[in-house]
């Protein structure tokens, strides 16, 4: 496994972490004679797994080391990361649950494209509006992350919030637009193609079963003739 791939799983591993620094809300550390509460934890948590997102895929990009696994397995990190430190935000009454509920169902939507769209030949890599969604998932996360305990970013990250739901949206209209008439034509063509050779198929054991059919019928056709040829000279 290369490096790239590594910080992915990486990044997957990072998720249980966030969600706990989160969700126990009476975590405190002490680094240097400074303490550190669960938002703050939470939210370095946070930064270092995006930070190998940027960093996985440049590397990757770099060393030449782009692979299938890589680029299905990153999206489905990224998601997850996100959709972890949303859950526990809504848990701690940081975001509206409706706003998380929309992102939350867009990614399971595009998973489930990806998905449908890898089972039929197609690799679908993030593209750019998805990857300005990322930023605005990472930034507006940030943000409500300090505003647990600081109500002056409440409003500012609310509205941030608002700008991740609009670009999640755009960008799942646009992924399906793109290439959901691709996968439909060609699952429809392979559909089609697989109805053509079962009706081969059915055509060749009725043809065959005609023949075996005919040839008993002229075999004891035959042997009737015989026999009453038998009886004639008797």
């Amino acid at each position: 496994m290369n490096l790239p791939n590594s910080l992915t799983i990486a990044r997957i591993f990072f998720v249980p972490l966030l969600v706990a620094a989160l969700v126990e809300e009476n975590v405190t550390v002490h680094v240097f004679g400074v303490t550190v509460t669960n938002e703050w934890l939470a939210l370095a948590i946070f930064l270092i797994a995006a930070a190998t997102d940027l960093l996985d895929g440049y590397l990757a990009r770099k060393w030449g080391q782009v692979t299938t696994i890589g680029t299905l397995l990153d999206p489905i990190a990224d998601k997850l990361l996100v959709s972890a430190a949303l859950i526990s935000l809504v848990q701690v009454h940081a975001v509206p649950g409706w706003m998380v509920i929309l992102i939350v169902g867009r990614e399971f939507a595009i998973s489930g494209l990806r998905s449908i769209a890898a089972a039929e030949g197609y690799t679908i890599r993030a593209s750019d509006l998805g990857k300005t969604k990322m930023v605005a998932q990472v930034t507006a996360i940030s943000f409500l992350l300090i505003s647990i305990h600081h109500p002056t970013l409440v409003e500012p990250a609310y509205w941030m919030m608002w700008v991740v739901v609009v670009f999640a949206m755009a960008s799942a209209v646009a992924y399906f637009r793109k290439f959901w008439r691709k996968v439909d034509v060609r699952i429809k063509t392979r559909r089609r193609r697989e109805l053509l050779r079962q009706e081969r198929r059915r055509k060749l054991a009725m043809l065959r079963q005609g023949r075996s059919v005919a040839e008993t019928g002229s075999v004891g056709a035959v042997e009737s003739s015989d026999v009453r040829g038998v009886r004639g000279t008797t």
